[in-house]
């Protein structure tokens, strides 16, 4: 190995890569000092000479901050240095950004001398008193390769024994092993044989190994459910006291590992043979219809699988408990024949499956019809499992499911729940063909598979239930989440490099989800839905049973529609952030001036090199009627021919950037409302509220704006100006003079909804109304309307003495539960930690852990609510739901402190429960992010100083980043909000 040396200090390296060869030599130059805080283990930030790469260097006697790669022979005065791949790059330039994406390319995956092409899989001998079982894969391979070694994923599993067999001409030799050697953090182990193996194109590995079924909601894992009242499980589910358990795997991204051998990666494509042994009187499911069923020992019987399509390994799936299912068929025939579309449950829940069923056949012939690809599977099943970390998850013709996200009652469950199943069923069957029949060639292409399959969601949707208005929702809800993470300096791209396939789960969040989802929405919009989904399906056809990458895509758009799609959508795929369109006005003329929109207000020129393709949908050109095909494709242009009277920007808001109007522009569109249909309302309202929030603009602007609203009917709208007004309380909920004045001022917005919407809906009043009575009760209780909160006080009483036979609507639950918390607290934690354990409805302890998150006692929250969200017995809210009630506390500004002290105080009790990486990941997202002072942010830093948060770096620093955009917002406008306030009489 070769000696690195160092300029500007003497440090010298020999640096190697993860198999020990020598990378060469290189030359580092240090950038930046190590801190005062730890002069104990200097931290250094270094720039390769040659790259420019940003590296982050540590003694490795600390504890790294991000997953590294291990140097050997690296050494600065005889102690061991770690290289860390992932420090945030938010201090460097963009130029160095950019060169330290391309190193990404370099990434840690499998050696390439074995290729996957078919799996045979037996799990058996399982048994439900130690969760073990043993099992034996055999991989129909190709070995490219002269090889002694063969390297499998594993996690968590025991190898017994492994063989290799190749086909030879007249005979088959044989090499068997026991030599195994496990690199538990890589989750990789190596089989190691005494001879050389030849190249073969007939290859087959053969291993036998032990597994657990965990508790953790990854791999093969069991959860645990109390059976309905009256039902008699069936007598072999194992139970502790009153749980029972059911059986079910969870393997994307990396997680198929933990349940058997395997090439684990998605490009990695292989079919798949499954036999499973099950007691005889529970239901085993999987991926593919039932081939045979041969007994086996006493009480079990081996149930074998049809052999699936080629595929990815985190696409395998089964499930085994004592489940009951209901089904309908599609009208579309399949072969010849209609296809059986299934929905099972736990038994006694089935028919809270019908309002799913009635969803998933139509969908399913939907994207038959608008792909021109027929579903590629002789049976699509739905399976509702009882503790889950996803919303659901698309195992190609068994999609897993949360509850909440399948289940609904009629008459317990809150409406909104109609709404998320719809939407989450159609997001998982497009997966069957977006992500399963074509898949992304490595994790860095996520979006291609999730923002894809949430556009093409809602518009399945919109097509079943148009009433519903789901673009007017996606934008209330679904771009300003996007909007919000894009905003931040600490996001990413939405292609974002992924050099170790354990890094992913921390991409699966509103980029590659909800920003992927608004830059397709409006690439189809200007394409043509009709034209884009032509190019979609010839990119389809063409994939089949592949893997491919977005360039592939971006081709068969460009075919389909005559445009050069690579060319228009490359930044707004491979840059981070998103535009902000500054208005200038001049007599019949617009100066439009696109800069990266940044919340904390403070772009910089390195922030700001990114030029976007930004279609402006203007509306309010002269002698042009509708939108005009106007794009900004500089950082300025001039547009002339522009109506002085009346324009607007993004019409639809079918683009994803914001638009700062002038002062003057948006008092003159406060009194044109009835000229901005909806979405348009929305979009300036989003807007304005994130551009006070970063200081382009006033809040008393906002504000000023926002009381044009208080004759507004749609629900959407409410929702958006409620939402801008609930952004502002959270940030000054702790001065008590904005908090009470913005009180006020939003009962005298919403106080002619509150009489007009009532607490009763009517019999046969639509969707969108039962939600806006929601919302706006909702909003009169938090800004203690004392009618509003005397009523819902009065109906928690009543519901309170049988929530089972009361005759509440669902809908009025989040107002009159918060109510009870706020008027009668200890009383009525009491009482929902106790309904908590006894609920019935599917949703009811989503609805009672959200409710809890606004209790204003800061010695119940943290002898009650905070033991009740962190510990771990069967009483004690589910692992799966803390970051709903950590969400509410961290917003609640007499909880705030006390969750994050006890999150200090109690670290490893919190890992201990929060042990599922995506789990985890999320909580500290719905707990950091909501801080308003720099020292918070600083404490915050200190805290995880020497902390392994790998598995939540990202994730970490846009929580700092969004508190210390809270904390410079809170400071810059707080004097201004206070002063407009008292000038209105608030």
């Amino acid at each position: 190995m070769m000696e690195l040396p160092i300029r500007q200090a003497a440090l010298c390296w020999r640096w190697t890569n993860a198999r020990g060869a020598v990378r060469g030599r290189e030359t580092l130059k240090r950038t930046g000092s190590r801190s005062k805080a730890t002069l104990a283990t200097p931290s250094f930030h270094w720039l390769h000479q040659s790259s420019q790469v940003p590296l982050r260097i540590i003694p490795m006697g600390t504890r790294p901050l991000m997953r590294g790669v291990p140097l050997p022979g690296a050494t600065r005065c005889g102690i061991s240095m770690r290289l860390l791949h992932s420090t945030p790059l938010q201090s460097c330039s963009a130029a160095s950004r950019a060169r330290y994406a391309e190193t990404m390319s370099d990434r840690e995956i499998l050696p390439d001398n074995v290729k996957p092409h078919h799996y045979g899989l037996s799990i058996k001998d399982i048994e439900f008193k130690n969760w073990t079982y043993k099992g034996t894969v055999t991989i129909d391979s190709e070995l490219v390769k002269p090889t002694t070694q063969i390297v499998v994923n594993t996690l968590e599993l025991k190898l017994l024994r492994a063989k290799v067999s190749v086909d030879q001409t007249k005979s088959t030799q044989s090499w068997q092993s026991t030599n195994f050697s496990n690199d538990e953090k890589a989750q990789r182990t190596t089989i190691t044989f005494d001879q050389e193996i030849p190249i073969s194109s007939k290859a087959t590995v053969t291993i036998e190994f032990q597994g657990t079924i965990n508790n953790n909601m990854a791999g093969f894992y069991r959860s645990r459910y109390k059976p309905v009242a009256g039902t008699i499980p069936a007598a072999s589910v194992p139970f502790d006291d009153e749980w029972h358990y059911m059986f079910s795997t969870q393997f994307e991204s990396c997680d198929a590992r933990r349940a058997f051998p395997c090439f684990d990666e998605p490009n990695l494509k292989a079919s798949f043979d499954l036999e499973i042994e099950v007691p005889v009187d529970q239901v085993a499911l999987s991926n593919m219809p039932v081939k045979e069923t041969k007994p086996s020992r006493d009480g079990w019987h081996v149930v074998s699988f049809e052999r699936t399509p080629r595929m990815s390994s985190y696409l395998l799936a089964w499930a085994v408990g004592d489940f009951e299912y209901v089904e309908a068929f599609t009208d579309r025939r399949y072969n010849g024949k209609q296809l059986p579309v299934r929905v099972y449950t736990t038994r006694g829940l089935k028919e809270q499956g019908r309002w799913a069923l009635e969803h998933a056949p139509q969908t399913i012939d939907f994207f038959s019809e608008i792909f021109d690809i027929d579903y590629p599977l002789p049976k699509s099943d739905l399976l509702a499992v009882h503790e889950f970390t996803h919303g659901a998850m698309e195992n190609w013709g068994l999609v897993t499911y949360r509850t909440t996200r399948v289940l609904y009652d009629e008459k317990t469950s809150s409406p909104r729940l109609k709404n998320d199943i719809a939407y989450v069923v159609a997001h998982e069957l497009a997966h069957q063909w977006f992500g399963n029949l074509v898949t992304m060639d490595w994790w860095d292409e996520l979006w291609l598979n999730e923002g894809f399959a949430t556009w093409v969601g809602w518009y399945a949707v919109d097509h079943i239930h148009p009433d519903w208005e789901v673009w007017a929702q996606f934008v209330n809800e679904g771009m300003e989440t996007a909007f919000k993470l894009d905003g931040l300096r600490a996001s990413h791209p939405i292609h974002v490099p992924v050099r170790d396939a354990l890094d992913v789960n921390q991409i699966f969040d509103s980029i590659s989800y909800l920003k992927g989802c608004s830059s397709i929405r409006m690439l189809a919009n200007h394409l043509g839905v009709k034209t884009f989904l032509k190019g979609v399906s010839s990119y389809l056809k063409a994939n089949a049973y592949k893997n491919a990458k977005t360039s592939d895509l971006w081709a068969h758009l460009s075919e389909a529609s005559g445009k050069k799609v690579d060319q228009l959508m490359g930044p707004w795929i491979g840059k981070i952030g998103h535009p902000v369109i500054t208005v200038s006005e001049q007599p019949g003329q617009l100066s439009v001036k696109q800069t990266r929109f940044l919340s904390s207000g403070d772009v910089k020129p390195d922030d700001d090199t990114t030029t976007w393709w930004v279609p402006l949908g203007l509306e309010g050109k002269k002698g042009e009627a509708g939108i005009s095909s106007v794009e900004l494709n500089a950082k300025e242009e001039t547009i002339n021919g522009v109506d002085d009277g009346f324009y607007k920007l993004n019409s639809g808001a079918t683009g994803f950037f914001r638009v700062n109007y002038p002062e003057s522009r948006l008092i003159k569109l406060s009194s044109q409302l009835d000229r901005l249909d909806p979405v348009d309302k929305m979009a300036i309202i989003g807007s304005t509220a994130e551009l006070a929030f970063a200081g382009n603009c006033s809040t008393a602007s906002l504000l000023t704006f926002l009381s044009a609203f208080a004759n507004e009917t749609h629900p959407l709208v409410w929702s958006q100006v409620l939402d801008a007004i609930s952004g502002i309380k959270s940030v000054f909920n702790q001065d008590e003079a904005i908090r009470t004045g913005l009180n006020k001022f939003i009962i005298k917005l919403i106080e002619n909804r509150i009489k007009s919407l009532g607490f009763d809906p009517a019999e046969d009043e639509s969707y969108l109304t039962i939600q806006l009575r929601t919302h706006i009760l909702t909003s009169a209780v938090s800004s203690r309307h004392p009618e509003t909160l005397a009523e819902a006080l009065k109906r928690f009483n009543t519901w309170a003495e049988n929530p089972e036979a009361s005759t509440l609507h669902p809908s009025l639950l989040p107002p009159v539960l918060q109510a009870a918390i706020v008027a009668e607290t200890a009383r009525a934690v009491d009482f929902l930690k106790k309904e908590w354990s006894e609920t019935k409805s599917v949703d009811g302890k989503l609805v009672i852990s959200r409710a809890l998150g606004y209790v204003p006692d800061g010695e119940i929250i943290k002898n009650e609510i905070i033991p009740f969200n962190f510990n771990s017995s069967p009483r004690d809210n589910n692992t799966a739901d803390m970051h709903f009630l950590g969400a509410g506390l961290a917003n609640n500004p007499f909880g705030r402190q006390i969750q994050w002290q006890y999150m200090k105080d109690n670290w490893a009790t919190c890992l201990n429960k929060l042990s599922n990486p995506i789990v985890l990941d999320r909580f500290i997202r719905s707990t950091l992010s909501n801080f308003v002072d720099n020292a918070d942010v600083a404490d915050i830093t200190a805290f995880f100083q020497d902390k392994d948060v790998s598995s939540y770096n990202r994730t970490l620093e846009t929580a700092k980043d969004k508190s210390s955009a809270r904390a410079a917002y809170k400071k810059r406008d707080a004097a201004a909000i206070k002063e407009w306030l008292a000038a209105k009489g608030y």
